[in-house]
């Protein structure tokens, strides 16, 4: 596999991974505690696949690096 299937393939799980937050959302109870969690995990993991897709679109190593360290640490937060 080279890099550009790679990146491929990944950009397609980061994707499915965002749809995948959002279902769990949307089943969460309407508490107070379950909401602000409810916010957050569809902020984050929604974000990864984002920013995984501008990291796809880097311009440079500094750049992709930055990036790729932003998603990184949205899965992280998710």
């Amino acid at each position: 596999m080279d890099n550009k299937e790679f990146a491929k393939k990944l950009e397609y799980r980061t994707r499915q991974f965002g749809i995948s937050i959002i279902k769990l959302s949307a089943i969460l109870p309407n508490t107070i505690e379950a909401r602000v969690i409810k916010n957050q995990i569809t902020k984050s993991g929604t974000s990864v696949g984002a920013n995984y897709r501008e990291v796809n679109r880097s311009r440079s190593k500094r750049d992709f690096k930055n990036k790729i360290k932003i998603s990184e640490s949205e899965a992280s937060e998710t």
